[in-house]
């Protein structure tokens, strides 16, 4: 039986470089492709999370207003406590002194705060590594 196959002759490394180039760039761009349709899915699920928290930190807040408010009136009692206008000076100097003692304890952390001094003495000696020295 004869064939009508032409046999072609084995490729040349020009060719077989090409080919290669040609399917590396394609298997790059598929996973570009592949990456931007995860990272879209993930932002989109990203920003509903962000706005669930938000919208979770909202009625937070409005609940400590409530909580606020009605320590005041616990205070008062009806008329037999404090005045009314003392309670709630009493319930704000309570949320000042909070305020004050989270701020100190954040101006504290920040204080803390060092610059990565191995990571950026490794990155001095690269230049040297790379002219052989040691």
């Amino acid at each position: 039986m004869a064939s009508n196959q032409v046999q072609e002759p084995d490729p040349t490394i020009g060719r077989l470089v090409h080919d290669a180039t040609r399917d590396i760039s394609s298997l790059v761009q598929k996973e570009i492709q592949l990456a931007k349709s995860e990272l879209k899915v993930s932002v989109r699920a990203g920003g509903t999370g962000i706005g669930l928290f938000a919208g979770a930190a909202f009625l937070i807040v409005l609940a400590i207003i409530m909580l606020s408010v009605s320590i005041a009136y616990f205070i008062n009692w009806n008329g037999e406590g404090l005045d009314l206008h003392w309670a709630f000076l009493i319930v704000f100097g309570f949320y000042m002194l909070v305020a004050a003692l989270l701020g100190y304890i954040g101006v504290r952390k920040v204080k803390q705060v060092r610059a990565p001094e191995r990571a950026i003495g490794q990155g001095r000696e690269i230049p040297r590594a790379l002219k052989g020295q040691s």
